[in-house]
This record gives structure tokens, C-alpha cells and sequence, in this order.
């Protein structure tokens, strides 16, 4: 069986969900979506490709950034509708935010207030340029 037919792309509208971690450490990068073409091109360039659900469209990891994921291992869940990246992260930030991880926000004090619990690496705009 190819990859490809083992998961259930239609049970949530042609998405799923991708869940990224740091081969090297076990921390969790990012959470992101994929459709079939994304995870047919991830598994063709050994890097990985999302799918933006705000641009609708194909989203190469790193593109604009340069901070792009190879992939180390895919794992695809028992319900066959999530996949696990293990990548080796280029660059410090996966976050479009300049974090090495979009969870840089903890809850504390029982749900009263959001602390940020990472230290940015760099600002989006020196990421991105100026919007």
C-alpha cells in the first residue's frame, strides 16, 4: 500500500491534521493542515508542504522564510485522518511569529492569565521583511 492510500483525506473535508515535531529534541514545532497534494509533494521533496486553509492554497515550509522542515519520519495515526512529522527544523523559528515553537504561550495561575514561555529568536518582520 503507498502512503498516500492509507489516509482518510475525506473524513474532514479533504484535511488533515499535522502535527510537527523536532526530530533532534521531541518538541512540538507546529500544528498545520495537509490535503493530498500537500502530502503527495512532502513525500516527493522530502520537505514538508501544507496546506494554508487562510491562502487556500499549497504552502511550502520555508518558502518565504527560509526555515524549512525535512522530513526525518512520517507517522500516520490508527483513525488514518492525522500524520506525525518528525523534521529537522533549518533555521531557529518554525513559528511565523519568531518563536522555535507556535506553543511559546503557557495558561497559569489556573486559567487567569497567558504567559509567554519562549524566547522570540527573531521578529516576524525580520523573517518576512515589512508588510
Amino acid at each position: 500500500m503507498e502512503p498516500i492510500d492509507a489516509i482518510d483525506f475525506e473524513k474532514a473535508g479533504g484535511l488533515i491534521t499535522a502535527v510537527t515535531l523536532d526530530d533532534a529534541t521531541g518538541d512540538v514545532l507546529m500544528v498545520a493542515y495537509m490535503n493530498s497534494e500537500s502530502f503527495r509533494k512532502t513525500l516527493e521533496l522530502g520537505e514538508v508542504v501544507y496546506w494554508s486553509r487562510s491562502r487556500n492554497e499549497l504552502w511550502v515550509k520555508g518558502e518565504s522564510s527560509g526555515h524549512t522542515q525535512e522530513v526525518a519520519e512520517i507517522l500516520i495515526d490508527c483513525d488514518d485522518d492525522t500524520v506525525l512529522l518528525k523534521v529537522r527544523q533549518t533555521g531557529g523559528a518554525a513559528c511565523h511569529e519568531g518563536y522555535k515553537s507556535c506553543f511559546f504561550r503557557s495558561v497559569r495561575e489556573a486559567g487567569a492569565r497567558i504567559e509567554i514561555t519562549e524566547t522570540r529568536l527573531e521578529t516576524p518582520e525580520a523573517i518576512y521583511g515589512r508588510k
